[in-house]
């Protein structure tokens, strides 16, 4: 299922980066830097912080296997109303199951994935997956970008290339980025945690030593959902390596509205447009949207179902917010969005594959803070805004709770998965967000 190779060689890598490129994925380092960069990042030999080059190829059984579950689906009735208010509709679910059971084929992501630099480190006896891809340019600007539930490192495979070669990209040189993408412990090709303690603040802790692991001795951190608590936490501990962050899920809700929305008190009094909009978002979320994270939150490990069955799993997965939910749907209805299906699917099917329904919902129950509070960050942050994540956060908010807010933009377009629906903009805020940070 897995490999890890026992060592890599520079004709591994240039066959790594040959079929990235007949696929059409966009690797921005030459095929020498790759192989050099594997080079350098195993050459810990068989120490407690080795590297390990890492490559995936599921068996065609498991393949078999999922079709086979799909098709054996017992499906229940259609829901009695004609809108979404009891759920993720039996239409939407349906047309996703036929295109998964006949159409979709996962060796295509599998091998976008094999045409990467990938690789395997135990941190704390735990095993962490990683994608590390050097830019080719000089002086460019390493940044760790973490993932959230129900996402993957399959959200951030658009921006690789962008980040990492920016003149083939719309941008300069000086724009360039070293980029390290880490699977979450217990998703995707990362260990599953068998005790306790695995919560935003160890895995902060965990990124930094990963980076360390690489030899970056400066860099910047992004995320969003998961990878926005991961990456403000990172910034609260006082690592001096961190010189600031980028999120485009701030945490910025002021005490105020928190308490108002917790006890479902009124709305407070003077509120702009923003300001009003995103309370609204915010009573919607609380009130119709937070189920699944409440279920994850107490009961995790009561979620037997989403590893038995891959339509369960794909319906509690679309299931996570209205407006992720609604685009999806359009997808699987044939129109056209910044996800097309196999995007969708290759998520999914990851999540599958890997069985790691159970053990990524365990996160929601190790950690015990709010979602949306504000966490008194004072590093450097920049914050990307688009208008259909849970709240689209108002910048009187973000100047708020970011005292050091250096870049806030607010996208005309996109929802919760920003990098992966909406990679140019989300690129292009990285470069603006980041730019004057860089030779700090």
């Amino acid at each position: 299922m897995f490999e890890e190779s026992a060592k890599p060689t520079r004709r591994r890598f240039l066959a790594a980066s040959a079929t990235a490129g007949a696929i059409g994925f966009a690797i921005s380092a030459a095929a020498d830097d790759l192989a050099m960069a594997a080079e350098q990042t195993g050459s810990a030999g068989g120490s407690g912080d080795a590297i390990r080059p890492f490559h995936v190829t599921f068996p065609d059984a498991a393949l078999a296997d999922l079709r086979r579950r799909v098709m054996a689906t017992q499906w229940p009735e259609r829901e009695t109303v004609s809108d979404t208010t009891q759920g993720v509709q039996l239409a939407t679910t349906r047309a996703l199951a036929r295109y998964w059971q006949t159409d979709y084929d996962w060796r295509g992501v599998e091998g976008r994935l094999n045409g990467l630099p990938q690789f395997i480190t135990e941190i704390d006896g735990l095993d962490i997956h990683f994608i590390h891809v050097r830019s080719r340019h000089e002086h460019a600007l390493p940044v760790i970008i973490t993932h959230g539930w129900p996402g993957s490192i399959i959200e951030q495979l658009k921006v690789i290339g962008p980040l990492t070669d920016p003149t083939a990209h719309g941008g300069s040189a000086s724009d360039a980025f070293d980029v390290v993408i880490p699977s979450l412990p217990g998703y995707g090709f990362s260990g599953k945690p068998t005790a306790t303690g695995w919560d935003p603040d160890h895995i902060a802790r965990a990124w930094v030593v990963l980076m360390k692991r690489l030899g970056y001795e400066k860099f910047v951190a992004q995320g969003g959902d998961w990878g926005n608590s991961v990456t403000e936490i990172m910034a609260l501990q006082g690592h001096p390596e961190l010189l600031g962050i980028h999120t485009n899920m701030p945490a910025t809700v002021p005490a105020d509205v928190a308490k108002a929305l917790k006890f479902g008190d009124p709305q407070p009094a003077g509120f702009s447009t923003d300001e009003k909009r995103a309370w609204d978002q915010l009573t919607y979320f609380y009130a119709h949207g937070v189920g699944y994270a409440t279920e994850m939150a107490n009961k995790p490990q009561t979620l037997y179902a989403i590893a038995d069955s891959p339509v369960g799993l794909a319906a509690w997965i679309l299931d996570h917010d209205e407006a992720s939910y609604q685009l999806i749907a359009r997808v699987f209805d044939g129109q056209t969005e910044g996800l097309s299906r196999d995007d969708i699917l290759d998520n999914i099917t990851l999540y599958w594959l890997t069985n790691t329904a159970v053990s990524s919902a365990r996160l929601y129950w190790e950690y015990k803070g709010g979602f949306f509070d504000v966490r008194g960050v004072t590093i450097p942050v920049a914050v990307s805004v688009f208008p259909d994540e849970i709240y689209a956060s108002p910048e009187s908010w973000a100047r708020r709770a970011y005292p050091n807010l250096i870049y806030f933009h607010r996208a005309e377009k996109g929802g919760h998965f920003a990098a992966w629906e909406q990679p140019a903009r989300f690129t292009e805020d990285l470069r603006a967000g980041f730019r004057s940070l860089r030779g700090a």
